[in-house]
């Protein structure tokens, strides 16, 4: 990059708001990417993500080539009877696009996308489970719990029951909440564990706990950034909303004290940030500090907290670059990754405006622009 550039950026860096900045991630990604090739070329989280992302920007700035971009992508997968092109629907993975399936509803009344939310939503009647009813995150990983299953089931299914009335996927995704932090939880730390195998046979499974040998960053951000989702749809006297909104003050919280001083950021393996090969991570930050945030919007953590989310915002934006199109790069981001040890995370690769990665961005920045509001 020239001082030129170099130049430029700092000046963006000083000026530009949250929205703005959410603005130019959805720029970036749609000159790359017409919608209808958003990799992985199947209805999946990655492009869910990231037009979840999109879509919370279309609704605080109303340019409507957001909502058309979202459009595009959906009605590329989904077929007039309700079906898809390409999806896994064994994976919870290739659940959480149908999200964006509610606002196309109800925008334009067409029954397709109704009837692809009843080809997803009811899956989860049936779904495998492990002894405790806990969903398997994929079906060639029998038993295995995820913490990120939670942001791939949860939200769509709390949104379908109040859409469609019908409250047992209230109880069910709750249910999914609680045994997750029951026995993700180390009581030391406050921390979650990325999985647990009730089982035991995964081969990253204690023998003894099931439970998975790390902290890993993002899996811990898709809980909260979950929950917080599912509370805008359950209804406010569900039996199990107490519990789980002091689950995820206890969780932001402990979040907190592993956050990195001087840049802001938190660790791709969050509570190993003394080891020299551990790096900063920026699709969990961006995930930390819209919960945070958002947790404090909706009256679930006091307002003192927003110095940790605008710290770690910040942070973020630090690390960002510009190409030679002047569109927006957001680095620093883990591609997907499984369950595994220590050297296992620490040696994921990283990768540039990543769906995934350039979707916590933009639910980051949304975020944040809501907190400039809150005193």
């Amino acid at each position: 990059m020239n001082a030129s550039s170099s130049n430029t950026k700092a000046d963006l860096r000083a000026v530009l708001t949250p929205i703005q900045w959410a603005e130019k991630a959805c720029e970036a990604l749609m000159f790359k990417y017409e919608p209808e090739s958003l990799p992985p070329g199947r209805f999946h989280y990655h492009q869910g993500v990231f037009l979840s992302g999109m879509e919370k920007c279309w609704q605080q700035t109303n340019n409507h080539r957001y909502y058309e971009y979202i459009k595009r992508w959906v009605d590329s997968q989904v077929l007039e009877d309700g079906s898809f092109k390409k999806h896994n629907p064994d994976e919870l993975d290739d659940i959480q696009p149908g999200v964006l399936l509610f606002n196309l509803y109800e925008q334009t009344k067409d029954e397709k996308y109704k009837k692809a939310l009843y080809n997803l939503v009811p899956l989860f009647k049936t779904w495998k489970t492990n002894p405790s009813g806990g969903f398997w995150h994929k079906e060639h990983y029998p038993n295995q719990m995820w913490l990120d299953s939670l942001y791939m089931a949860g939200p769509i299914a709390v949104q379908f029951g109040k859409t469609f009335g019908d409250s047992e996927y209230f109880d069910r995704m709750t249910h999914q909440a609680l045994l997750m932090e029951k026995h993700t939880k180390d009581p030391v730390t406050g921390l979650l564990y990325h999985g647990w195998d009730e089982t035991k046979s995964a081969s990253w499974a204690d023998p003894v706990t099931g439970l998975a040998s790390q902290f890993w960053g993002r899996a811990i951000g898709w809980y909260p950034v979950a929950l917080l989702e599912m509370f805008e749809h359950m209804p406010e006297d569900h039996k199990d909303k107490a519990a789980l909104i002091t689950i995820v003050q206890d969780l932001l919280i402990a979040l907190t004290a592993y956050q990195h001083s001087a840049t802001g950021l938190w660790y791709q393996v969050v509570d190993k940030g003394d080891l020299a090969d551990n790096w900063l991570e920026n699709s969990c930050t961006s995930l930390y500090v819209h919960a945070i945030a958002k947790a404090v919007r909706l009256g679930h953590l006091d307002a003192r907290y927003l110095q940790y989310a605008w710290k770690g915002y910040q942070g973020v934006i630090d690390t960002l670059k510009f190409d030679e199109n002047g569109n927006v790069i957001i680095g620093q981001i883990c591609i997907g990754t499984g369950i595994g040890d220590y050297a296992h995370y620490i040696a994921r690769p990283t990768s540039e405006n990543d769906l995934h990665g350039a979707g916590a961005f933009i639910l980051m920045c949304v975020e944040m622009n809501l907190a400039q509001s809150v005193q």
